[in-house]
């Protein structure tokens, strides 16, 4: 079993979080998850949900995939030294690191995706891309790989990165059984991108 470590702050995106999490929560045999946080305990996001995590020092398991999310909150913590030395220690460590929507900002300015190919969400698109320009930015996918990283584009597109990674790792006859027992519908091409010029 691989424990799934979701990094959460203050005013991050629902779905950003939920989807990924909907789907990994899917496969319990095979993920494991916990919910950590800079300081620990209920973190709320814009719509006003309210999450109980984990300080990032007391996670009870090592973690063996990062999910980094975005958010409204990623534009003060490109600023916040302490929180990307800290996701560096937590990239670093993990065997796999994932992100969605503007999570790959932080990524970035932490120096995580240098000489990497990413993406992020369209609409944040230049934000983004200004928190380095020594990350090769692929600015028509869904979702992209390089290596351990895999970055997705906005909100949704989080959904279809997972069941990519689970197909990756577990098979695509797994993410398939997650897509239909979740009733979603799997944009299994990550080079398809329907939001490109938004």
């Amino acid at each position: 079993m691989q424990t799934l470590t979701a990094l959460v702050f203050d005013d991050f995106e629902t779905l950003d979080l939920f989807g990924p999490i909907e789907l990994f929560g899917s496969l319990p045999n095979d993920f494991r998850i916990q919910f950590a946080s800079m300081k620990g305990g209920i973190i709320h996001n814009h719509h006003g949900v309210a999450l109980q995590t984990v300080a990032v020092a007391k996670l009870a398991q090592q973690t063996d995939i990062l999910l980094v999310v975005g958010g409204k909150g990623t534009r003060a913590l490109i600023n916040d030294s302490k929180f990307l030395q800290t996701l560096t220690v937590l990239a670093d460590n993990a065997d796999w690191v994932l992100s969605v929507c503007t999570g790959s900002a932080l990524l970035a300015k932490a120096g995580i995706l240098d000489h990497k190919r990413a993406t992020s969400n369209k609409r944040a698109w230049q934000w983004v891309t200004e928190q380095s320009d020594q990350v090769d930015w692929i600015k028509q996918a869904r979702w992209v790989v390089d290596g351990k990283f895999y970055t997705s584009s906005g909100v949704t597109a989080g959904m279809d990165m997972a069941l990519g990674f689970i197909a990756d790792r577990q098979g695509r006859d797994s993410a398939k059984e997650v897509a239909d027992y979740t009733e979603y519908r799997w944009q299994e091409d990550s080079r398809l991108d329907d939001f490109y010029n938004c």
